[in-house]
């Protein structure tokens, strides 16, 4: 669906002005933070996986421009039901597609905010796994 440039900046707006998926979800399996250190945006992503490695639930927290918020807010109805496999292949087309080019690429940083911390979230879920396994492969080889 094609958006002209004012039903562009509404729809931006609103997810600005009522995020989705907004505030901290206590039983996270992931928590991660992420943030544009030169421009203030930060945010805190809350990731729960089921027992297949799909993301049913996530939710965010921070602040910023409206554009790195409305972004994540975005972001986060995109991901949520989507297998890690899939995520991982997500590109920043994802949101380019949305908003388009002209302005992601004004802003890149803002814009990809959401996306790389959901990433960066997804690595440490591969680093807790790692962790788990070996410790498992320790336990059975000490047995």
């Amino acid at each position: 669906m094609k958006m002209d440039r004012e039903e562009l900046m509404q729809f931006i707006l609103d997810h600005y002005e009522n995020p989705r998926n907004y505030g901290p979800r206590l039983d996270a399996d992931i928590v991660q933070k992420g943030g544009n250190p030169g421009c203030g945006d930060i945010v805190t992503l809350y990731l729960k996986f089921d027992i297949n490695g799909i993301i049913n639930d996530i939710s965010f927290e921070g602040e910023g421009c409206i554009l790195s918020q409305a972004a994540t807010s975005m972001i986060t109805e995109i991901v949520e039901g989507k297998s890690v496999e899939d995520v991982e292949k997500m590109s920043p087309d994802v949101i380019t597609d949305i908003i388009g080019k002209e302005l992601a690429m004004t802003r890149p940083r803002c814009t990809t905010l959401g996306l790389t911390t959901v990433k960066l979230a997804l690595n440490e879920r591969h680093k807790q796994e790692t962790i788990s396994q070996i410790e498992k492969e320790k336990e059975a080889s000490n047995s």
